[in-house]
């Protein structure tokens, strides 16, 4: 059986959207936001995860956390959307009205629903080819994310996760963490108008998720198979592939 740990270690920024709108309050912000916290390497990142999602075969995907849209757009200016059906789901319906708006152009192949990425029971099991989810899994209960990752997806079905990671090296490692956490507040309290709940989440989610190897340890212990990671920005972030198996019974 799996052990999931401490509730902190399931959540790692320690973050219930049920008790706290902080999304809902930074929806209009939250790109500017993702600007200022990577230095704009987010756009790096999100066109990376878009091409990843462009070369696996799928008829539908799910993308959980869509937030504003991103990696949708992406994947729409990639390629045709033509006989593929794609859901954006996001828990926050402030983020998911962005979103609608900035993939009006795209409305016959794309649906938006409010799904929570823990919890998603009117998501038929085995339902999806592909399921995407980029900067989410710190925000939530990860296990039980991966765990309705997987129950969604068809056998042999395709998982692309995007989101923090390690250097490699641990001083510049620490030395990461240690500008993160004397520039974002800063940082954060401007782009947010002073909401300081919005960056600390994302400093503890950033600090406290597991390094890459661990997180693949998580999905192959979840049931993935053919688990694999890429590093990028020299391991700010990291971009996680997986499949569930063909086996019956998962």
């Amino acid at each position: 059986m799996l052990n999931t740990g401490s509730p902190a270690r399931k959540n790692a920024a320690e973050f219930a959207w049920q008790r706290d709108d902080v999304f809902g309050r930074i929806a209009s912000r939250y790109d500017v936001l993702c600007d200022v916290f990577s230095l704009g390497l987010h756009r790096v990142w999100k066109r990376r995860v878009a091409k990843r999602l462009v070369g696996e075969e799928w008829n539908t995907l799910l993308d959980g956390a869509t937030g504003t849209g991103d990696i949708i757009l992406r994947v729409l200016g990639r390629s045709s959307a033509e006989g593929r059906t794609i859901v954006a789901s996001d828990v926050s319906p402030r983020m998911l009205a962005i979103a609608e708006r900035r993939l009006q152009a795209f409305q016959s192949a794309v649906s938006l629903r409010q799904l929570d990425a823990e919890n998603m029971p009117s998501v038929p099991s085995q339902s999806v080819d592909a399921y995407s989810i980029s900067l989410g899994l710190k925000i939530c209960n990860r296990h039980l994310a991966m765990q309705e990752a997987l129950r969604v997806l068809r056998p042999g079905g395709r998982l692309v996760i995007l989101e923090a990671s390690n250097i490699r090296w641990g001083l510049l490692h620490r030395l990461y963490l240690a500008y993160m956490a004397l520039c974002m507040p800063a940082l954060g309290w401007l782009a947010t108008g002073g909401d300081a709940s919005a960056y600390k989440y994302l400093l503890q989610g950033i600090r406290d998720f597991p390094t890459a190897e661990e997180l693949t340890r998580e999905l192959q212990a979840h049931g993935f198979a053919d688990v694999s990671f890429e590093r990028l920005s020299l391991g700010i972030v990291a971009i996680h592939t997986a499949r569930k198996p063909w086996r019956a019974g998962i």
